[in-house]
Order: structure tokens, then sequence, then C-alpha cells
């Protein structure tokens, strides 16, 4: 038994016994999205890079639905880059996210669906990554999509379908994966940290 199996308490564990039973219940990464939103310019061109770097995957351009003024962005215009990742480059991307963030996350990252989203503030924060003074440093939002099995029919072509309650996935049962799978500690609120000056 892993040191995430034994952190279980015993209603988690009954989940992960449902899984091992029945695999089309258990969840798997869907994908995992990276965007950095820095506004126009020169700025956004080291995201770019930066974000590449990281990923190993060419990043697209995110644009403004609507001008405002007062921070200078116009209609259509490229405002944020991000990169889809799924499969293996995901899951290896996301535990070396996680180690940025001390493998904490906050309940309030979840939604409904069983979904999750953080934040890094600083890229140079993940592990492997180091500060280059001509891209500066970038922080960034990761979304991360879980599925179970099956949930292909909502998606396809022909003969489109909604998938069940019963099969959707809940936050409860995300937070049990993310625990099982990446030995993730899930918390009420941020640690306090103390700075030595």
């Amino acid at each position: 038994m892993t040191a995430a199996e034994e952190s279980l308490t015993p209603h988690e564990d009954v989940i992960v016994k449902e899984w091992d039973a029945f695999p089309m219940r258990r969840p798997y990464i869907a994908k995992v999205i990276v965007d950095m939103c820095t506004g126009g310019g020169e700025p956004l061109k080291r995201a770019a890079t930066i974000l590449e770097q990281l990923t190993g995957q060419t990043p697209v351009q995110s644009r403004a639905k609507q001008t405002i003024r007062d921070f200078g962005i116009r209609k259509r215009e490229a405002i944020a880059v991000r990169v889809t990742l799924r499969h293996e480059r995901a899951r290896d991307f996301l535990e070396r996210a996680l180690k940025a963030r001390e493998n904490t996350l906050l309940i309030k990252n979840w939604d409904e669906d069983g979904n999750f989203a953080f934040g890094i503030k600083e890229h140079i924060d993940i592990p492997g990554v180091k500060y280059d003074p001509q891209l500066g440093i970038q922080g960034m939002n990761i979304t991360v999509v879980l599925e179970r099995p099956g949930f292909r029919v909502k998606r396809r072509r022909r003969r489109k379908a909604k998938v069940p309650w019963r099969h959707r996935l809940t936050r409860e049962e995300s937070m049990v994966f993310m625990k099982n799978e990446f030995g993730v500690e899930i918390l009420e609120k941020e640690r306090e940290r103390t700075y030595l000056f």
C-alpha cells in the first residue's frame, strides 16, 4: 500500500475499491490547459516562448472579446496564449506543476463536475526551470479536466447523447483521485507562510 492510499479515509477507500471492481468508473485526466494572460505586445511573445519551453507544444493565441479602454485592450487583439495537453504529456506537466504548489490544493479550486484549476505565480517555481533574464518571470493558470470512460458520447458527431447523472464525476471523487494518484493534500484554506528577512 502506498503512502497516498494510507492517507485515505474509510469512505474514500470505498470509492477506490469501487474503481477497482468497476474499471469504467475510474476517472482519468482528459486534458490539462495551461494559459498565460499578459496583454498584447512583447510580454505576449515572451509568454509564448516560456509556454513552449515548458510544455514542448506550440501555444495558440486567445483574443479579446471586447474593447476595454482602461486596460488598453482592443476587440480581437491577442492578449493571452494557451496550450492543451493530453495523455502522458498532460500527466507529466501536472506532476511538475503540483510540485511548484508543494502538492497542496484548496477545496475551492474544484467545481461541481470534478474539474479543478489552480495558479502558479512564478513559472520558475516549476522544478527544472531556470530563470532567463530575457524572458523574465510569468505566472500561469492551469485547468485540469477529469472524465470517466464513456464521456465520448456527448462529443461524437453521430448519435450524440447525454452522460447520465449516475456516470458523471463528482467533486469528492475527483479529490480522491488526486489524493490517490498524485498524493495531493487538499486544504480548506491556504497555509500561512513565514518569511525570514
